[in-house]
């Protein structure tokens, strides 16, 4: 067992620990951490060797498809020639591949999008014979948007201008030189949707909340834009493409608390719903090459379905072939096969094809598990509770084998990030160690701001006057599942990222008596600094989420419930996670609730990564975080 490990090493003379420790990478500072036995880290290796194969692209002229996955120390691109066939590696960075796109219908280049260090700062480059070309200046922040339909024009949003408003742009990735800035914007929630048919205008978006975006038909010569719909209103769009014939396809919650899809009149702005589905979201689409059809995913509880709409007949079909999970990426090869990304309790993300016409599924991947099986692996539970206004909220958890681990178990809360967010039941991949080998009981919670649930529900928790409702639902979940026979109330913790890394503060502030310890990553500390901090193309969409630090009334509500203005409060261990390159939540979040958590002669661990970004991407890195994590609980929750 994990505890027998760290306290037989404990024993160890000074020299011999020396010698039978894990090397930390040299990036990391292990501040306040001890040394991870090397016999900890023997023993969780099958769990730190599991892949996925990601869907990134069909080759449109190879028959291929283009997938994401892991040999080395980050994912690369790798090719695979058809099902099941080797994966052949054709990226080779030092750094990971954040997205791959192939020219549509011609094949004959792939832009890829790459930063370095997980700065966030994306260049473009074409890919070709293993090396990387750089298309964009280097230094500003880039990202790919669209393919033009013929396959000649790729648009890119970028900061080059100013650093802050993400400006459109167009260029033949063939030739640089014909690069050119065709919209100049105000803001950092731009993008190119799609371009027209014609390849003479192209739909915009302009992203101003997750339940605002704002839509417009952009004149390619000119950059005049015209707005499409009245922009008073508020209505998300969370796609925008055009089938062969002109009509715009889109998804949105015009008329309705859950995104549906339809079409868009551009002239008129008028929604019409197609999809029939009254009460779940529809995640993303894609429209067949010749636009008989349309392939989407629908988010039903977590769970994806995908479906397939006939645009002649406006007929839908279900694919039930597909194992229950959670799924992404679509899209449809020219020539009509449906490639996408899905993963379960029992599989990780690997890539599935269906075909059409007859709905049968075919694997593309079948990702190593490090030789362990993964039909050990617990499925989720569905828990549904009122919180302190009657509002329901859920979450998935994952039990131990009772067999294996009887008795009331330990249990770890785990709140995503976003907020804009959802847990959904897929893949755990190494943190299956914890129900398989060490008898901890997981669970993912969605609290109010979730995705998923419809637009009122998202809203739930936006501003700094509503935001503590979120940590309030933390406590209808304590209250259901203390209660719980085969769970430990004495044995709680709570973990999170980003936002979810804030929710793990205060939920460790408010809940101090119920939660024995806190593992807090790339967190948010203080709203007012984080605002202030983090990078200028992102701070006014974060402001519409989270409050306005520039108005006195707001930025005294921020300051009020700031993790670090109720440090005092926080009195169980803490272990704080950090990206030295973070653009979202600054390293400075981090250092101040870590110093000022220790002024107070409190425990707090604290992991930084000076060549990560926004959580940590480096398996070196990743390996080492999942090490000392399991030292902290240990120390803090299983004894």
């Amino acid at each position: 067992m994990f505890k027998t490990v760290l306290l037989g090493c404990a024993a160890l003379t000074a020299s011999a620990a020396v010698a039978q420790t894990a090397a930390k990478p040299e990036a990391l500072t292990a501040d306040g951490i001890p040394a991870v036995p090397a016999a900890l880290a023997d023993q969780t290796r099958p769990y730190l060797e599991v892949r996925s194969g990601a869907f990134r692209a069909w080759h449109p002229t190879r028959r291929s498809a283009l997938i994401t996955t892991r040999f080395g120390n980050v994912p690369q691109i790798h090719e695979v020639a058809q099902p099941m066939g080797a994966r052949t590696q054709i990226s080779f960075e030092a750094d990971a591949i954040a997205g791959v796109s192939v020219a549509r219908g011609r094949g004959d280049v792939t832009v890829v999008q790459k930063d370095v260090g997980g700065s966030e700062f994306w260049q473009l480059y074409t890919l070709a014979d293993g090396r990387l070309k750089l298309l964009t200046d280097g230094k500003s922040r880039n990202s790919l948007n669209a393919w033009s339909h013929d396959g000649r024009l790729i648009a890119y949003s970028s900061t080059r201008r100013n650093g802050t408003d993400s400006d459109l742009y167009v260029m033949d990735p063939r030739d640089p030189a014909t690069d050119r800035m065709v919209a100049q914007v105000k803001g950092g929630g731009w993008a190119v949707a799609d371009f027209a048919p014609d390849g003479k205008s192209a739909i915009v978006a302009q992203y101003v909340s997750v339940t605002k975006t704002n839509l417009f038909r952009m004149d390619l010569a000119s950059g005049a834009m015209t707005p499409i719909g009245d922009h008073r209103r508020d209505i998300a769009y969370s796609g925008a493409k055009f089938a062969p014939d002109g009509v715009l396809w889109v998804t949105s919650d015009d008329g309705s608390d859950f995104q549906r899809l339809g079409t868009l009149d551009p002239a008129t702005g008028r929604f019409t719903p197609v999809s029939p589905e009254p009460r779940w979201d529809v995640d993303g689409f894609d429209i067949a090459a010749d636009g008989s059809f349309i392939a989407y995913l629908v988010n039903e509880a977590g769970a994806s379905r995908l479906r397939i709409l006939d645009t002649r007949t406006r007929a839908v079909r279900t694919v039930d072939a597909l194992p229950q999970g959670v799924a992404g990426g679509i899209e449809i090869a020219p020539w009509g096969m449906i490639g996408l990304t899905l993963s379960s309790a029992t599989a990780s993300a690997d890539m599935y094809a269906v075909d059409p016409a007859t709905l049968a599924v075919t694997r593309w991947t079948q990702s190593e598990t490090g030789g362990l099986d993964p039909a050990r692996n617990r499925p989720a539970e569905l828990v549904t509770v009122r919180s302190f206004d009657g509002l329901e909220v859920s979450g998935f958890l994952y039990r131990p084998d009772p067999a294996r681990f009887p008795g009331r178990r330990p249990l770890i809360f785990s709140i995503h990030g976003g907020p804009e967010g959802q847990s959904q039941p897929g893949f755990l991949g190494r943190n299956n160690y914890y129900l398989n080998e060490l008898g901890v009981a997981l669970f993912f919670p969605n609290v109010r701001g979730s995705t998923g649930f419809g637009k009122t529900f998202v809203s739930l928790d936006n501003g700094p006057f509503k935001r503590e409702d979120s940590v309030r639902d933390i406590g209808a979940f304590l209250d259901v599942l203390g209660r719980d026979a085969g769970l430990d109330p004495a044995r709680f913790g709570v973990s999170g990222g980003s936002y979810g890394g804030y929710m793990c503060y205060a939920s460790a502030i408010r809940f101090g008596d119920r939660f024995k310890a806190a593992q807090c990553t790339v967190a948010i500390s203080n709203f007012v600094t984080f605002l202030e901090n983090t990078q200028g193309y992102r701070r006014d969409l974060r402001r519409v989420e989270y409050g306005d630090e520039r108005d006195p009334k707001q930025r005294q509500k921020l300051i009020e419930i700031s993790p670090m203005t109720r440090v005092d409060e926080l009195r169980i261990p803490l272990m704080v996670v950090t990206g030295g390159n973070d653009p979202r939540v600054p390293a400075s979040e981090a250092d101040q609730i870590v110093k000022a958590v220790r002024a107070k002669g409190r425990t707090a661990w604290h992991l930084l990564a000076a060549d990560e970004g926004h959580g940590f991407a480096k398996k070196a890195n990743q390996d080492y975080l999942m090490w000392t994590t399991l030292m902290f609980w240990d120390q803090n929750l299983l004894k």
